[in-house]
């Protein structure tokens, strides 16, 4: 109920922020529309990117949508948003935060962001929580994703690193590896703690794809 006030009050101030953005004026009907701005113009004013919240209501519209399920969906996005640039400090990139606000929607920690930004430095964490949210989205619990992301931050992993973590699980998810166990292997073996198989295959505990008579990879059903 306070947050359909708030929404309501923000209406009622803010009906000239509706025309900001063309976008807007054209897909959203009035009332969203407005909500929307107001909620642009709140994000604008504490430092938050607002692409995201303005590419979010225009999801809403193509997937048709009712105004209030758009005017939730984008004040979640603003708190996580929030979230994420609190974690990261006021001069981190928007890229930067907004890769932050999609790993805390999928379960990471405030806390984790700083850890890895505090590692990383200047190398950026975007990539990493990218494969964060990634991971978590093949199945890796949260808390396994993080401890994997961190781990290749301590162990001075760079990005391509970070994408071939995230192409070696898919594989592995692929194969029939449980998303968990691929994903912590596999960052010991990109961290030199664990050897890769001597033929090229899977590490330690995670199942080869399996292969026809003539050595190729049998397709699976």
């Amino acid at each position: 109920m306070r947050h359909l006030l708030a929404i309501a009050i923000l209406i009622a101030v803010a009906p000239a922020l509706a025309a900001q953005d063309p976008r807007l004026e054209a897909r959203l009907d009035p009332t969203t529309r407005a909500a929307v701005a107001a909620l642009v113009d709140s994000a604008r004013a504490a430092g938050l990117p607002t692409e995201p919240i303005i590419d979010k209501a225009l999801e809403g519209t193509t997937k048709r949508a009712s105004s209030d399920r758009i005017i939730a969906a984008i004040h979640t996005l603003s708190v996580d948003l929030q979230a994420a640039r609190n974690a990261l400090g006021p001069t981190a990139p928007d890229g930067d935060v907004i890769a932050g606000a999609s790993a805390i929607r999928a379960g990471a920690h405030p806390e984790i962001l700083d850890q890895i930004k505090g590692v990383r430095g200047k190398a950026g964490i975007s990539v990493p929580l990218a494969v964060f949210t990634d991971l978590v989205a093949r199945g890796v619990p949260a808390d396994t994703a993080s401890t994997v992301i961190l781990h290749l931050a301590e162990g001075g992993a760079s990005d391509a690193d970070y994408a071939g973590l995230e192409r070696s699980v898919a594989r592995d998810i692929g194969a029939g590896a449980p998303p968990g166990a691929s994903a912590a292997i596999r960052a010991r073996v990109s961290t030199g703690e664990v050897g890769a198989a001597a033929t090229g295959g899977p590490p330690p505990g995670v199942p080869a794809t399996p292969k026809d008579p003539k050595g190729k990879p049998a397709s699976r059903p």
